[in-house]
């Protein structure tokens, strides 16, 4: 299994999980706001024998320490130093869900500093905070805690209205244990983070190799809008994944492994000719 390595940013603690020899290229890995660096294990598996693969926690994730103030802007910040801290240089950016916004927020600041990106589950914006559906969203989302429900009581629930067609049993147990062990103030801290967030116009301006990777039944990042998404990305490769939902890497890992496997060796041979 891909071991545990804490260490040491300029803010303070941030925890990842790693495998793979640290002189190969960096895959690095993003996760959700109800997932943790653990999510990515399968993943990190996978790609150890050909990448560093890097599953960061998230600021106020498992043994990270939390910022003073989260938003994106802040979080791709921290994202920045962290890259810089495990020597990932010229990464592979896999974000899934927010970690997808990070991602995106990072190439806008600095639009050079990823081999290529992977966009999963994601979404360009989230829109105005006094939105009417952001409302929504968010009181969706944050209204149980208010009534005195924990992450733990929520997880099964959470977890099951995120996925799509025959889930992996493994997948979907590491998927609640994950949402479960979310701190309920990071929790609400990184909801509320998305109020405002777009990035809408700077999708012409993402000149590395992009992966668009949505699931068709996912409600939360519809592949409808990410195909739109994809039209602005000079460049961008599109793969839809059939019957899946919000938490492709954990429903279905094969089908998600395949085509990240897919777009990396299609970049790669790309790379190769041009050098």
């Amino acid at each position: 299994m891909p071991r545990l390595a804490p260490m040491k940013t300029k803010d303070g603690r941030l925890s990842y999980e790693a495998a793979g020899d640290p002189s190969m290229p960096p895959l690095v890995f993003l996760h959700g706001i109800g997932g943790a660096a653990r999510a990515w294990r399968g993943q990190l598996k996978f790609f150890r024998d050909r990448y560093r693969t890097v599953a960061w926690d998230m600021p106020g994730y498992g043994g990270s320490a939390p910022l003073a103030t989260v938003s994106i802007a802040t979080l791709a910040d921290a994202l920045q130093d962290f890259l810089q801290q495990v020597g990932a240089m010229k990464p592979t950016l896999v974000g899934h869900s927010i970690g997808g916004m990070i991602v995106q927020q990072l190439l806008a600041n600095h639009p050079d500093i990823a081999n290529a990106i992977v966009l999963a589950q994601t979404s360009p914006a989230f829109g105005k905070p006094d939105g009417d559906w952001q409302k929504a969203f968010i009181k969706a989302r944050l209204g149980p805690l208010d009534r005195g429900e924990t992450l733990a009581s929520l997880a099964p629930s959470l977890v099951k209205e995120l996925v799509g067609d025959d889930p992996d049993i493994g997948g979907m147990e590491l998927a609640r244990e994950c949402m479960a062990s979310v701190p309920e103030a990071t929790y609400r801290a990184t909801m509320l983070s998305m109020l405002g967030f777009d990035q809408r116009t700077a999708l012409k301006d993402i000149v590395v190799p992009t992966l668009l990777l949505p699931g068709s039944k996912d409600k939360n990042a519809p592949a409808p809008m990410m195909a739109k998404m994809a039209k602005y990305i000079p460049s961008a490769k599109y793969i839809e994944l059939e019957g899946i939902g919000h938490l492709a890497n954990l429903e279905h890992p094969g089908a998600f492994n395949a085509a990240l496997d897919s777009f990396l060796k299609a970049n790669a041979a790309a790379t190769a000719v041009m050098a």
